[in-house]
């Protein structure tokens, strides 16, 4: 399937259909006033967010979106249908802009969730609701009232929970492919991985969600390669893992390389706990890749971990580290979600028997 992560759609909920205008005609029944039922209501734009969904092609395809119309009311007091709903289904991480692409209106990250987004416009009166004791053969009606209509943009934001960032080629995919089972396109040339992957590491009994993005290079703030357009992927992680490819003259200048474009992105990339690791130390040799590390953690004053993805050297040492502050981000979004459940939960009345001077 390919990936696609930014779609412009358009929705319309359903417009109310007409009421009408009808007398009753049987008979031997004179003047048997009126009968005119109501328009129905039009249907409503619901936005459902599924798990079996991970990237926004279909949008690609379709992109226009319109619930279906009230019908109309008829005679014999008989209202008109309602309009069907339209669902339009997203992956998980989904935020839906307005169409100048800046203002968030929703931000869905929980499959399941599923909301009206546009409602569709009330059905119109007909004549038996105009009915009065002074007015008993109204002629008058109304039409349905118009449905809502938008322009949005879904821009789709992966759930990991740790993410990889470096220079291209600085072996992010063969790490990814190490501790999980993605199998992501690995080659010996810069920018081989054009899209983000998603794989699942184990560490004990338990798991977490790492994302691989393409490679930024000097510059990527400004649209230089593919641009900072994928680090939205890894917004949501709670660390990143810096990977710095050790066989290349300066180690120092590629680690500042990505902090300034992290920094330049802004939302809070660069504030995010990281890990430095330097891959392809099989290459170096133990002393050499020691030599490196050492230069590298004199420099940035971290420590930097000396890791072969491909050989699997040192990769479950990067791994437990990373699970640690995953572990610590779940508490602490389990903690706010029974926050926020507190907080909408209606308050309880004090039954104090009407005496509120009893009340304590």
């Amino acid at each position: 399937m390919k990936f696609l992560d930014e779609a412009k759609i358009y929705l319309e909920s359903g417009h109310g259909g007409a009421g009408c205008v009808s007398f009753r005609r049987e008979k031997f029944i004179d003047m048997g006033g009126p009968n005119g039922g109501d328009g129905g209501k039009g249907g409503d734009v619901i936005i459902e967010v599924v798990d079996t969904l991970n990237t926004l092609i279909d949008f690609r395809y379709t992109q226009h979106f319109r619930a279906e119309k009230g019908h109309h009311g008829m005679g014999k007091d008989r209202s008109g249908q309602a309009g069907k709903d339209i669902v339009v289904r997203i992956p998980a991480g989904t935020q839906i802009l307005d169409e100048d692409k800046e203002t968030i209106l929703l931000d869905l990250t929980e499959p399941g969730q599923r909301l009206v987004f546009l409602k569709g416009g009330d059905g119109g009166f007909g004549n038996a609701h105009y009915k009065t004791a002074t007015n008993q053969a109204p002629r008058k009606s109304t039409p349905g009232w118009p449905g809502q209509e938008m322009a949005v943009w879904l821009r789709l934001k992966l759930i990991a929970d740790a993410g990889l960032v470096g220079l291209p080629n600085a072996g992010k995919s063969t790490f990814l492919a190490a501790c999980t089972r993605a199998r992501p396109k690995i080659a010996d040339y810069p920018f081989t991985t054009l899209h983000p992957n998603l794989g699942v590491a184990h560490v004990a009994d338990n798991e977490f969600i790492i994302a691989d993005i393409p490679g930024l290079i000097e510059g990527a703030s400004e649209g230089h390669g593919l641009g900072t357009r994928f680090l939205g992927h890894i917004e949501r992680t709670a660390i990143l893992l810096h990977l710095i490819d050790s066989t290349q003259d300066d180690i120092v200048g590629a680690y500042n390389t990505i902090r300034g474009e992290l920094e330049a992105y802004g939302e809070g990339l660069d504030e995010k706990p990281e890990l430095v690791a330097l891959n392809k130390c099989d290459a170096l040799g133990p002393e050499l890749a020691a030599d490196q590390a050492k230069t590298l953690e004199d420099a940035i004053g971290k420590k930097v971990y000396q890791i072969s993805a491909i050989s699997g050297q040192g990769v479950k040492d990067v791994l437990y580290p990373m699970w640690e502050e995953v572990k610590i981000m779940r508490v602490q979004r389990a903690e706010e979600a029974v926050a926020h459940r507190k907080l909408s939960l209606p308050s309880e009345p004090c039954d104090n028997g009407g005496n509120e001077d009893l009340a304590e």
